[in-house]
């Protein structure tokens, strides 16, 4: 086991935009410009534990991991193969964090028949104990989108609010993360839903009010993805350490150039205390 000599851990999410478009190849190549430049990101990034969103093909995880060794950067991986569809959502962590019991969250597809479900490990390092919820919600900002996330969010509240009411677990703080495909100030009955009975803090509404995550087509952006900590029991989250993390001025690109040969995704970062 790795001694960790820090006082904290960061935790990251980011979408890898390995959504493909049908007739096409299914993901992110192992040889593309893409995974290379991925794997650099995430090698700027350097934060201890990374939730990844859209990882396609599954198995593109232990391309990322392979490739990020000629970095210099160590890294286990967590994933499971989502029942539909060829996105998953797979975790990063360095050797030190104990991350075991991955499991989905039964039913938290809503009525998105073949959508994605959410995914959830325990983690521990030091004195801090958590379970990390990885979430990717059905996109789209029509009514009838917002409705299908409205199902998904109430299991997935539901199943939060049970977590502290469960012996042995009351006090467990909850990482929730990913790609909410929700905007704050708009999707309201989403957050409503999501945050369970009234457990989660929505710290990336807050936070990153005049921020973005998300890069359109069309230039313009918006705050798709989200971070939240349970609200009682998540007192090892460093107040106003969640950031956005400007991958694209790390590796010296322009935001429409990342977004065609990176991802159209920016990832956030967050610090947690370990003692």
């Amino acid at each position: 086991m790795t001694n960790f000599n820090h006082s904290i851990i960061r935790a990251a999410v980011w979408n890898l935009a390995g959504f493909t478009r049908p007739g096409r190849p299914i993901g992110i190549s192992a040889r593309s410009r893409k995974a290379e430049k991925q794997a650099e990101g995430l090698a700027l990034l350097d934060a201890e534990f990374v939730t990844l969103i859209e990882v396609s093909p599954v198995t593109y995880i232990e391309t990322l991991v392979e490739k990020l060794r000629s970095f210099g950067v160590d890294y286990n991986h967590t994933i499971l193969p989502q029942k539909h569809g060829n996105i998953h959502i797979g975790f990063l962590h360095k050797p030190g964090i104990e991350v075991t019991n991955p499991r989905f969250i039964e039913g938290s597809e809503g009525d998105y028949g073949k959508g994605r479900q959410a995914f959830a490990v325990d983690i521990a390092i030091a004195k801090l104990k958590a379970i990390v919820i990885g979430v990717h919600l059905k996109s789209g900002r029509d009514r009838d989108e917002q409705k299908m996330r409205d199902s998904q969010c109430k299991v997935i509240g539901t199943h939060i609010t049970n977590i502290h009411k469960t012996p042995g677990l009351k006090r467990r703080a909850i990482f929730l993360m990913g790609d909410f495909n929700m905007i704050p100030g708009q999707d309201v009955s989403n957050f409503h839903y999501l945050g369970g009975d009234d457990v989660m803090d929505f710290v990336s509404s807050w936070d990153l009010q005049d921020r973005f995550s998300h890069i359109l087509e069309k230039g313009r952006a918006n705050l798709l993805d989200g971070f939240a900590v349970s609200r009682n029991f998540s007192t090892d989250y460093i107040k106003g350490s969640l950031r956005l993390f400007p991958m694209h001025w790390t590796m010296d690109m322009g935001r429409e150039a990342f977004r065609r040969s990176v991802s159209d995704h920016l990832p956030f970062v967050a610090s947690f205390k370990i003692y």
